[in-house]
């Protein structure tokens, strides 16, 4: 891959696939709408993720949302900016449009497979890449958080593509940049296909940029994992996150507001700063995934971003189930003891803000779960369980 210098960094365009002009058949499966219990039935619309189709165009814009002020003062993710009230108000809306939003990933027909879909950011983790001067890693979080999504349906992804934009080229910063997207696709097995780096005067702070990024993959309809197939019984398998990830910075940075202390302070119990663990890249989970649902046994994927445990499990999940969490079964990494005890932030707000330890979580079948978790070799735990009724609570 060739960078240019220029206002317009156009990176090199390969085509690896023919992309296919026609009009969709309505007689396929699409993201349009589909009937209960048919293909996307785990992917009932939340309020944390909004998913807008069109004929020709795919594209997903995320909301993150959160409760409201904890009755003892302690911090939560609105106090920090972010509404669920709205989040909810505006998926209410756009599901009158376009039924059947809310999935980790779009899918379209394409001959025997489907196409995946997903687009996303580092909401403002970014902020703390400004403040701390690490942006050789916050490219891994931006493949990251797209891959991790397509892969829930079982798809491999295929091609990554980003955008940049800040208002004056920073030529070596944006090359750290894209250098780190480069190593999230290697991590991932995906071409980065191209890319728009936009200059915009006055658009943002000096130093500053934003980041957006859109993967696409593939997967076999007869081997699409879409959760219908769950059931009371089943086992939840959590494989680790590195820490926060790319979900929760708004909160993250009241807290440190909050606390006075600086992302130059170490980490109590660590020997790393807060920043250093602020700023662990999210985990990317495509290969480590695509070779659990090889082997068989996997029946639902739920990626955990923005909602925790409390909203994106259940999004996995046919009508009627819930899920038990055994709280004690992993290690909450420390950096999220210190967020709960520096923000005086309740349980229930942690559980729907961060994904507290665990990145992914797979619901497979009580056979599957004893192979997994022994050929995980202690890089995943048994997390819970599948039961009747609805919601998730802990134990």
């Amino acid at each position: 891959m060739s960078l240019k210098a220029s206002t317009d960094l156009s990176r090199s365009v390969v085509d690896l696939i023919t992309y296919s002009s026609r009009k969709p058949n309505p007689d396929l499966p699409s993201m349009y709408g589909f009937s209960p219990g048919s293909l996307c039935n785990q992917f009932s619309p939340l309020s944390l993720s909004v998913e807008r189709f069109g004929a020709s165009k795919t594209s997903r814009s995320r909301r993150v949302v959160s409760m409201s002020k904890n009755s003892d003062g302690g911090l939560t993710y609105k106090d920090a900016g972010v509404d669920i009230d709205a989040g909810a108000e505006l998926v209410r809306r756009i599901a009158k449009m376009a039924p059947g939003i809310g999935g980790f990933g779009g899918l379209y027909p394409f001959g025997d497979s489907y196409l995946v879909a997903g687009t996303d950011g580092v909401g403002t983790k970014l902020k703390l890449a400004f403040e701390t001067g690490i942006h050789e890693t916050i490219g891994i979080d931006l493949v990251a958080m797209s891959v991790n999504d397509i892969v829930t349906s079982g798809a491999k992804p295929l091609f990554f593509l980003d955008y940049f934009a800040t208002s004056r080229l920073d030529v070596d910063l944006a090359e750290k940049v894209v250098k780190g997207i480069v190593d999230g696709c290697q991590q991932s097995d995906c071409t980065l296909l191209g890319g728009e780096t936009a200059e915009m005067p006055d658009f943002y702070a000096d130093g500053e940029y934003d980041l957006s990024g859109f993967a696409v993959g593939a997967v076999k309809k007869d081997s699409v994992i879409d959760g219908k197939n769950i059931e009371a019984g089943d086992v939840l398998i959590g494989l680790p996150s590195s820490g926060v990830h790319s979900n929760g910075f708004s909160l993250v940075r009241r807290v440190l507001a909050h606390s006075g202390r600086s992302l130059k302070d170490q980490l109590p119990g660590e020997d790393k700063t807060l920043g250093e663990a602020l700023m662990a890249p999210t985990v990317i989970y495509v290969k480590q995934v695509l070779d659990i649902t090889s082997k068989g046994g996997v029946k639902g994927i739920a990626h955990i971003t923005g909602g925790g445990f409390t909203d994106n499990i259940p999004r996995v999940f046919p009508d009627g189930l819930g899920a038990i969490i055994y709280k004690d079964s992993w290690k909450v990494p420390s950096v999220f003891k210190w967020i709960q005890e520096a923000g005086r932030v309740e349980d229930s707000e942690m559980r729907r803000t961060f994904n507290m330890g665990i990145g992914m979580a797979l619901v497979v079948s009580p056979e599957a779960s004893h192979r997994i978790l022994e050929d995980a070799s202690g890089v995943a735990y048994r997390i819970g369980e599948v039961v009747s009724g609805e919601g998730v609570s802990y134990q």
